[in-house]
């Protein structure tokens, strides 16, 4: 397996770590195809409940690696296309998975970082993190998700300022816009991230799961579908021992009052 991104699952937690910090962890073609390999191991994994997304060194995640990738022999343009895809695909299969993932952000995030950051369901930043879109600088335009995902979190307007100017968002900038979920002192990022997975897994792990893809599915489907998949969703919660015996201890605590 390779080392752009490191893997670890741990008492019910899987850890992903994007591994370039000399390359500001951009995404070269070894590391999408491990994204995409490993997002589907994730949601293979019958011991995974929950999923810490993080990066080491300076950044979090400078978007695609495009000076490695222009440097392919062959066709460049052809290539960065072919790796999106690669990369979507893993993008795909994390948001469909039932196992609520959150992200522990440090330094900057530009370009595809935002995609990648976006990616995680509950986002934890460093007062010292900064958010940038920079795309056009370099004649490129969105990928990793960053046209569906920033809208998502921050709204069209704002989203189109970010990727249709120079600004740069401090981490509290991005925590009043929506498009993180909180703000931590540098260097408590991924200790924070860790108590929120540790809640997740301690509590009704299925249930949190469940809401994160009932969500995440919900954005562009028609209501009558997501109403469909609420039912059977809450149905099939309702029939699991862990659901019963919370519903009983939540009933005897009302009782008791």
């Amino acid at each position: 397996m390779t080392d752009s991104i490191l893997f670890t699952v741990d008492n019910g937690l899987a850890h992903l770590t994007l591994n370039r910090p000399t390359r500001l962890n951009a995404i070269n073609e070894d590391a999408a195809r491990a994204w995409r390999d490993l997002a589907q191991q994730v949601a293979d994994r019958d011991d995974i409940g929950a999923v810490l997304f993080d990066a080491a060194g300076p950044a979090f995640c400078a978007g695609g690696d495009v000076a490695e990738m222009s440097a392919m022999d062959g066709d460049s343009a052809a290539t960065i296309g072919e790796l999106a895809d690669i990369i979507h695909e893993g993008h795909r299969t994390f948001a469909a998975t039932p196992k609520p993932i959150v992200a522990a952000v440090n330094g900057a995030v530009a370009g595809g970082g935002l995609g990648f950051m976006l990616v995680a369901d509950y986002i934890v930043a460093a007062e010292s993190a900064r958010f940038v879109s920079k795309y056009a600088d370099i004649g490129l335009t969105p990928d990793c998700g960053v046209s569906t995902l920033l809208p998502e979190a921050i709204g069209m307007r704002r989203a189109l300022e970010l990727t249709l100017s120079s600004r740069s968002l401090t981490a509290a900038e991005a925590l009043d816009w929506g498009l993180v979920t909180e703000v931590v002192s540098d260097g408590q990022t991924d200790a924070r991230a860790r108590e929120i997975a540790d809640v997740w897994l301690s509590g009704a792990t299925a249930a949190f799961g469940e809401a994160k893809r009932l969500l995440r599915a919900g954005v562009g489907r028609d209501y009558p579908s997501a109403l469909d998949d609420e039912a059977r969703t809450i149905a099939a919660a309702a029939a699991t021992s862990d659901a019963r015996g919370r519903i009983a201890a939540f009933v005897s605590r009302s009782a008791s009052r």
